[in-house]
């Protein structure tokens, strides 16, 4: 039935306080059960691999997840469009709590690899509903960035705790617990959701809704293509087998944008990447996944295997990388519509960004916690300050019935960038690692220690370099030495890597120029059919 407003809040929020709040604790816990998931993994993963080995699967532990996601949220962004986004929301819970139990039980890294693969898809179908929930529930800018404060502490307090989370449940109780902790935030994600989140359409039900399967099809082929090319080619070359994976991509592109300009109802609307408001959002959705994704992935493995920390003393240095997250999106909150150029906080976040990429890069063993902290810290603002505006401006700007899909868009966006930040810094560092522990062995006269120093596992398993400094003492070599050249040889090589996320975030900084004054002053858009909520 059509949702009755009453004079007190009909203009910014379609239901009253009470429910728009329980409403919104919902959603709030939907958001930390993603957030928690991607700081408190990227922490163990060092751990992770030292555990069950397949070094050479590290980045795809996090990529098949960024895959499947990426395929999945403009699915299902589109889908909340037709048919509301509730149901989905709550399938999404179920689908990401059970394959995070999957994770935790996984006794190998193909195992692992394949079961964040699963969570992908119900955090794809997450983002890609869970975030256009709060303009469904508050049309009005204005209304909506009040309400957002408590998305974002929700956010901030899952990645507040995350990384130290995951640093002490690692250390203390095990790497599994970082992916049996989402199971509790799961259910009461659930309850919230099932109680109190009204069932919104903004589609009348005895409109005939065609799904565009042909759509989703094209799309996961095309992705998924792109993806693997992107992975395998610098490591193995220009292979049959890729050659093959390209040019299914590259004709899935073609299909897609051709049988999208002739479906009825399609899941890409083809007007949105001409939208001079939206198209330069999409880009700048990329450029800052990218940046964020090389950070918090390789971050872990930098302060662990790189400066030999344990897993909690990497977790409280990341720390401040995704709490200043929370504390520069409640300062942009509150300030983006009462400055004349909003642009400016992203030219500022994207600037700050750069700064902490160039640090990063900067940061030796002999670096000071400080020096570490201050160049999280400043991340975590750049951060912090680009991606709620991405959301916001894309919100503002796009018609009721993109909306949905314009949000999705913009996360799924933000994946491809972290899923190419991930695959190329990952082919970097492991390239780099491995010619430069090659040189260094050969100048100590150590080759033959060579098949254990080949990936950076060793750098992460205690065990395993206590076996090669015994070996090492046995033969007459300096063990101590060659563990040293190899850290050194996994710091630059995390350097190079990094390095990337510079170009990346400048080049996204000359683009912010491209992005149309928004304007919050406006009257909310509506929906050409109306809101219909059960």
């Amino acid at each position: 039935m059509p949702v009755h407003t009453d004079p007190a809040h009909s203009s910014g929020q379609i239901l009253p306080f009470r429910e728009s709040l329980l409403a919104m604790l919902g959603i709030c816990f939907v958001i930390m059960l993603v957030a928690l998931d991607q700081t408190v993994v990227g922490t163990a993963l060092p751990t992770v691999v030292a555990e069950l080995k397949g070094f050479d699967l590290y980045a795809w532990v996090a990529t098949s997840y960024l895959l499947t996601s990426v395929i999945t949220v403009p699915i299902f962004g589109r889908l909340g469009d037709f048919f509301g986004r509730k149901p989905f929301v709550i399938a999404s819970v179920l689908i990401f709590s059970a394959a995070s139990a999957l994770c935790g039980m996984a006794n190998s890294m193909l195992f692992l690899v394949l079961a964040r693969g699963l969570q992908g898809i119900g955090g794809g179908m997450l983002v890609g509903t869970a975030f256009a929930c709060v303009p469904d529930l508050f049309p009005e800018a204005k209304v909506r960035l009040r309400w957002q404060v408590l998305m974002t502490s929700a956010y901030g307090i899952a990645t507040a705790v995350g990384p130290s989370l995951g640093g002490f449940l690692t250390q203390y109780w095990g790497w599994r617990w970082v992916f049996y902790v989402n199971l509790p935030v799961g259910l009461l994600s659930l309850y919230f959701i099932w109680r109190f989140f009204p069932h919104i359409r903004h589609v009348a039900s005895d409109i005939k809704i065609r799904l565009d399967w042909p759509g989703a099809i094209l799309i996961a082929l095309a992705l998924g293509s792109l993806q693997l090319v992107v992975e395998e080619l610098p490591k193995h070359g220009f292979s049959l087998f890729l050659s093959i994976l390209a040019l299914v991509s590259a004709v899935s592109f073609y299909g897609l944008w051709k049988w999208e300009q002739h479906a009825s109802q399609p899941l890409l609307p083809l007007e949105m990447w001409r939208d001079p408001s939206l198209a330069p959002l999409f880009s700048l959705s990329i450029a800052v996944g990218f940046a964020m994704f090389s950070m918090l992935v390789y971050a872990p493995l930098l302060f662990q295997g790189g400066f030999n920390m344990t897993p909690q003393q990497a977790g409280l240095l990341i720390t401040p990388l995704v709490a200043c997250i929370t504390i520069a999106s409640l300062v942009n909150g509150r300030l983006v519509t009462r400055v004349p150029n909003p642009n400016l906080m992203l030219y500022a976040g994207f600037a700050l960004i750069a700064l902490s990429s160039l640090g990063m890069v900067l940061t030796q063993r002999t670096s000071s916690h400080s020096f570490i902290l201050t160049t999280m810290l400043i991340g975590g603002l750049g951060f912090g300050l680009v991606l709620p505006n991405l959301t916001i401006f894309a919100q503002q700007t796009a018609p009721r019935e993109h909306l949905g899909i314009a949000t999705a868009l913009l996360q799924s966006l933000r994946m491809i960038g972290g899923m190419l930040g991930t695959a190329i810094t990952g082919t970097l560092v492991n390239r780099i690692y491995a010619g430069g522990v090659q040189s260094a062995l050969e100048v100590a006269h150590g080759e033959q220690w060579l098949p254990q120093f080949r990936n950076p596992e060793i750098l992460l398993n205690h065990a395993a370099q206590q076996s090669v400094l015994t070996q090492a003492v046995q033969s007459g070599r300096d063990g101590e030495a060659m563990l040293n050249a190899a850290r050194e040889a996994l710091v630059g090589s995390i350097h190079m890597g990094v390095a990337l996320a510079i170009v990346v975030s400048l080049i996204g900084l000359w683009m912010v120029r491209r992005v149309p004054l928004v304007n919050f002053h406006h009257r909310p858009i509506k929906a050409a059919t109306g809101p219909v909520a059960d």
